[in-house]
């Protein structure tokens, strides 16, 4: 398999809003996302982007903006679906605690506060908390406590 160009990661998630603007306004202020590329269309919406946390990629798409396809990609946000998630993304950070205390400053609704999981002595534990976004998308930010041992 082919590296995938320079600066790029080898997978890198599509998440879709309603409201891809606002989204990526909050997932940078809330959840510590930078973007890398925001491309607006004629009226403000957005085309395309990308954005960056740590080493880790997403873009952020609008539901509906891909009807200019062939075969329409069948975008929806768990807003416009009751709620469900048919994904949740998981990101390691350095701090976990300061994360939350940050994202919570910010006005993050936290459905899980930071936790300890450990999956015992031949495994990894790992420090987690879990929020939703503005539009119900499941976010965990974790924190490696201990790794696995070596075999």
């Amino acid at each position: 398999m082919k590296k995938p160009p320079s600066g790029w990661p080898q997978i890198s998630p599509v998440v879709f809003y309603t409201d891809p603007s606002a989204a990526i306004d909050w997932l940078c202020q809330v959840a510590g996302f930078q973007v890398r590329l925001k491309v607006e269309g004629e009226k403000g919406e957005i085309v395309h982007s990308a954005l960056e946390f740590g080493e880790g990629l997403i873009m952020v798409g609008g539901t509906g903006n891909e009807a200019h396809r062939e075969v329409p990609v069948p975008a929806k946000s768990p807003r416009t679906i009751g709620g469900a998630n048919t994904q949740q993304l998981c990101l390691f950070v350095d701090d976990v605690d300061a994360h939350f205390r940050s994202a919570k400053k910010a006005g993050a609704q936290i459905i899980e506060e930071p936790k300890t999981f450990d999956y015992g002595e031949d495994y990894w534990s790992d420090r987690s908390y879990r929020l939703v976004d503005p539009e119900g998308h499941e976010w965990w930010f974790m924190q490696r406590m201990r790794d696995q041992k070596a075999k």
